[in-house]
C-alpha cells in the first residue's frame, strides 16, 4: 500500500466514525501519512486525530482511540498503535499472506533476525544482583544480538552458580558498570520465592511474561499442562505444528503457502513478529515478545484441527496451505522462544 492508498484509507475510517456518530467531524479531504517520527513505531503515522480534535470538540487521544477500530478493519493494516499526544502509527502487511509464509518457511526459527553493519555500537548493560534482572538482561541481549548488535552484560556481583547452571544465564562481567552510556535493566524484583525448582523454561517465562512494572508471580501454575497457563499453549501450539508437519509427511504431502480463509488473526499476528521484535530490542522489552507468543499460539490453534484430510479426503492445495501457514507460525514460536532462553520442544 502506497502512501497516497493509506491517506485513502485514513479518511475512509474517517468517514466511517462519522456515519456511525461516533465523530462529528466534515471529512478532510485529504490525510497526511510520514514515516514516523521518534518515539513512534509500525511503517506509517498520520496525526489525523490532532486535525480533527478542534472540529469535534475532543481530545486528540480520543478521537484516535474512535478511529483506531475502523483503521483496524482494513485489509492491508496489521497493527495500529497510539503515540503521544494522539498520533496513530500504523502497521501494514508486507506483500501477500502467502508470500509472508513463504518467507518465514525460508528463514525458520531465524526470521526476524538481521544482520547490521560490520561495525557495531557497543550496547552495554547492567543489572543488580537480582534473579529477574539478570534474566531479563540475558534475555535483553538476546534479542539485541539478533538484531546485529554487538552487547556487553554486566552484573553487579558475580553470578550465583544455579543462576547459570539452571536458568542458564551468562554475563560477559561483573561489579560496578565501567561503560559509560550503559543501561541498567531494574525491572520489578521477583517475590521472595526461589524461583529456581521452577527449572529453566517455566522460571525464566515466569520472570519474563510480565511487563517489567509488575511483579512477577513465581508458582507451579507455570508448570501446569492446561491451557491457563501461557507457556503451556505456546509449547503445545508450537510440538502440534511439528507433529502435523510429520503427519503430513506421512500422507505424502508438504506444506505449500497459498490463500487461506479465516486465517486472518494468524496472518496479521505473524505479519507483526517483526515490529514486536523490533520494539523489544530498542525497549529493553522481552516481554512484549513472551505476550506476542501467546497471541501466535492462540490465533493458530482454530487453524490446527484443520490441516490434515479426514477420513478419505485427498489432500488438497488447501491442507498444503494450511500445512504452510501451521508451519510458519510454529516457526515464529520456536524463534520466540530460543530469544527467551526457552526450550521448544518437538514433542509435549
Amino acid at each position: 500500500m502506497t502512501p497516497v492508498e493509506l491517506s485513502g484509507t485514513v479518511l475512509r475510517a474517517v468517514r466511517r466514525a462519522v456515519d456511525e456518530g461516533e465523530l462529528s467531524v466534515t471529512v478532510p479531504g485529504r490525510a497526511v501519512v510520514t514515516p514516523p517520527g521518534p518515539g513512534g513505531c509500525g511503517d506509517y503515522a498520520t496525526n489525523i486525530a490532532l486535525q480533527l480534535a478542534r472540529p469535534a470538540g475532543r481530545p486528540p487521544l480520543q478521537v484516535a482511540e474512535v478511529l483506531l477500530p475502523y483503521l483496524l478493519a482494513a485489509d492491508a493494516v496489521t497493527d495500529v498503535v497510539v503515540t503521544g499526544p494522539g498520533f496513530l502509527n500504523i502497521s501494514l502487511r508486507s506483500g501477500s499472506p502467502a508470500a509472508l509464509v513463504e518467507e518465514i518457511l525460508r528463514r525458520g526459527k531465524w526470521y526476524g533476525h538481521v544482520h547490521g553493519p560490520d561495525a557495531q555500537p557497543l550496547v552495554p548493560l547492567h543489572a543488580p544482583h537480582e534473579v529477574r534482572a539478570v534474566v531479563v538482561m540475558d534475555a535483553t541481549a538476546r534479542i539485541l544480538r539478533s538484531h546485529g548488535a554487538f552487547v556487553r552484560t554486566n552484573c553487579e556481583a558475580p553470578l550465583q552458580p544455579e543462576w547459570t547452571d539452571i536458568l542458564g544465564v551468562r554475563v560477559d562481567s561483573h561489579g560496578p558498570s565501567a561503560t559509560p552510556g550503559g543501561l541498567s535493566l531494574r525491572p520489578v524484583p521477583a517475590a521472595p520465592v526461589d524461583p529456581l525448582p521452577l527449572g529453566r523454561d517455566a522460571a525464566r517465562w515466569a520472570l519474563l511474561h510480565p511487563a517489567l512494572h509488575d511483579r512477577p508471580r513465581l508458582t507451579d501454575d507455570h508448570l501446569v499442562q492446561r491451557e491457563s497457563n501461557p507457556l503451556f499453549r505456546v509449547r503445545y501450539a508450537h510440538a502440534r505444528t511439528r507433529a502435523l508437519r510429520r503427519n503430513a509427511a506421512d500422507l505424502g504431502f508438504a506444506a505449500e503457502p497459498g490463500d487461506v480463509p479465516d486465517a486472518r488473526a494468524l496472518e496479521n499476528a505473524l505479519a507483526d513478529h517483526l515490529r514486536v521484535l523490533t520494539q523489544a530490542a530498542s525497549h529493553r522489552t522481552p516481554d512484549r515478545l513472551a505476550r506476542h507468543l501467546v497471541t501466535v499460539a492462540d490465533a493458530v490453534a482454530p487453524l490446527l484441527p484443520t490441516v490434515l484430510p479426514r477420513g478419505d479426503e485427498k489432500p488438497s492445495a488447501a491442507h498444503r496451505a494450511r500445512l504452510a501457514l501451521a508451519e510458519a507460525a510454529g516457526a515464529v514460536l520456536a524463534g520466540g522462544l530460543s530469544l527467551l532462553g526457552i526450550d521448544a520442544p518437538q514433542h509435549l
